[in-house]
């Protein structure tokens, strides 16, 4: 944390407002940044209860997510949420993203990404009309491993929610289920790396690319967009639930889902990082999992639960898809969320 900090002066209006949900009026809410220990700023939006009173104190929850989206879309959904149901709520875009800071874009780095949620935790807990020991994370779809990571060491975080869970290390390096690269084609993955670090360090800056690389008839593949204006003729419902939420009723030109690819070599942080390997280090403190019952990622849930000591919930949601969770009111179970942190953050 700077010398200088001063939470106020981090605290501005909100203008150009480019949120792509329906917003809720009564939820007064800020534009804020604050600086992590790397020295980066992250910009987010603070979602002040309704009738809110400075005067009092309140439990807080932070929320980012998912991997490559912006707060603009479900994590301010989230963070909406929840001060309906009475908490503060930050949501933030991660560093070297949206409206963040980092001198390169588009790059993801799993330690980095961890270190923003307790920088999350760092403001709101200097914010004066919070509880310092009443805050909460939630993180959503790849953002979730970031957020248990965060809230395994840093015992501030006295409880932590995770919804629509994408365990992105294993997803980057063994891609769908642990199974989808042979010896082989990870190494093919490794030398196509290894190409892209010399590009890269001769241009100067990133060169856009899949995070999760195929490898097809030898070769890995790449891209300069993560989907294309038009997805092709029986594209599965997977990439299709994707496609409609981030291309169709969720686009954001700040996205990197939306309009944009990481860095190519951003699967270099995950190939040497692990999410959640202490995660049984987590108990007495709470974790919840919420995922679908149809979701395709609930594998990362119900592997996160067995892994976890208690006390653990895992929500399993009926007829929910992995983009469900996104922002289907129907679906999120919201008022099992304000049960959970309103139980655990007393």
């Amino acid at each position: 944390m700077r010398s200088d900090y001063n939470v106020d002066s981090m605290i501005t209006t909100l203008k150009n407002d480019t949120r792509v949900f329906a917003v809720d009026k009564s939820i007064e809410t800020k534009f804020v940044t604050f600086r992590n220990r790397y020295g980066i700023d992250v910009a987010g939006h603070l979602y002040l209860p309704k009738n809110f009173n400075a005067n009092k104190k309140y439990a807080a929850i932070v929320v980012s997510g998912a991997f490559g989206a912006v707060k603009e879309q479900h994590s301010g959904l989230y963070a909406q949420e929840m001060a309906k149901h009475g908490f503060v709520a930050l949501a933030f875009d991660t560093s070297f993203t949206g409206e963040s800071g980092g001198d390169v874009r588009n790059v993801a780095s799993p330690d980095i990404f961890t270190e923003d949620f307790s920088a999350g935790v760092d403001f709101v807990g200097s914010l004066k009309y919070v509880d310092r020991d009443r805050i909460g994370v939630i993180g959503i779809c790849g953002l979730s491993g970031p957020a248990i990571t965060a809230a395994i060491n840093d015992v501030r975080i006295k409880a932590v929610a995770v919804s629509a869970m994408y365990n992105m290390v294993d997803s980057i390096r063994n891609h769908y289920k642990g199974d989808y690269y042979s010896t082989e084609q990870r190494e093919t993955v490794k030398k196509y790396l290894a190409d892209m670090r010399w590009q890269e360090a001769e241009k100067g800056e990133p060169i856009p690319g899949y995070h999760e690389i195929p490898v097809i008839d030898g070769k890995a593949v790449s891209a300069s967009t993560l989907f294309p204006k038009k997805l092709p003729a029986g594209a599965d419902a997977v990439t299709q639930g994707f496609f409609d939420y981030y291309c169709g009723r969720a686009y954001h030109p700040r996205s990197i889902n939306s309009a944009a690819a990481w860095s190519s070599t951003t699967p270099y942080g995950f190939f040497n990082f692990e999410f959640m390997e202490h995660i049984e280090e987590l108990a007495p403190r709470p974790v919840m999992f919420i995922t679908g019952d149809v979701a395709h990622s609930k594998y990362h849930s119900d592997e996160a639960y067995a892994k976890a000591k208690s006390p653990k919930e895992l929500v399993v949601v009926k007829g929910a898809t992995h983009t469900d969770l996104y922002d289907q009111l129907d679906k999120i179970p919201f008022e099992r969320l304000d049960k959970f942190f309103k139980d655990n953050l007393r």
